[in-house]
């Protein structure tokens, strides 16, 4: 029996064991969160402080993706590599950093792979920063392969390679990413 359609609908508290479990168990196949181990739980990752918004995928009743909406800081109150990544974003939008918005903390379990969790998740949070008037960013790092095919495929941009400050000495640099006004982001 193939796993109902992907239901998209906002974060609950509940949510949180659930992800974390499945962000820690996809995390050997994509390479995302690429530090292993995490400096903190994944349930601290998941709760990022600075989150806008943030929703799940859920599937026959049990949550198997997330993604959030943030923004990015000022870049000249950042360390200088996470001043690059959102220098990079500015100039590519050609808009200040208060009129960015960025995709963060995104992922689905591995059983969910191929059910559409993904693309619903990314064009929901397209979406949400659409309708904020918010500049689509985000960046990846490149060993994320799945991430990148998705994120190409749906119209986002390279604009930079860089290292922010989370990276570790042996990741290659991280690449940002724009969608271009026009572009859909997900779904298309």
């Amino acid at each position: 029996m193939s796993p109902s359609e992907p239901v998209i609908r906002p974060r609950r508290r509940d949510d949180v064991p659930h992800l974390a479990r499945a962000l820690l168990e996809q995390q050997r196949a994509s390479g995302y969160p690429h530090r292993d181990p995490l400096p903190y739980s994944a349930e601290q990752f998941i709760l990022r402080p600075g989150t806008t918004a943030a929703w799940v995928a859920e599937v026959d009743g049990l949550p198997v993706g997330h993604v959030a909406i943030s923004r990015p800081g000022d870049p000249t109150s950042l360390a200088d590599g996470d001043a690059a990544v959102v220098r990079a974003w500015m100039d590519a939008h050609r808009r200040p950093h208060d009129e960015l918005g960025e995709v963060a903390i995104f992922f689905t379990a591995s059983s969910a792979r191929g059910s559409g969790a993904g693309t619903a998740l990314l064009a929901t949070a397209v979406a949400a920063l659409r309708e904020r008037d918010l500049a689509p960013c985000l960046d990846v790092v490149p060993t994320s392969t799945g991430a990148m095919r998705l994120y190409r495929r749906t119209g986002w941009q390279e604009v930079g390679r860089v290292r922010p400050s989370w990276l570790s000495e042996d990741a290659p640099d991280v690449i940002a990413m724009v969608l271009p006004d026009g572009s859909a982001g997900a779904g298309s």
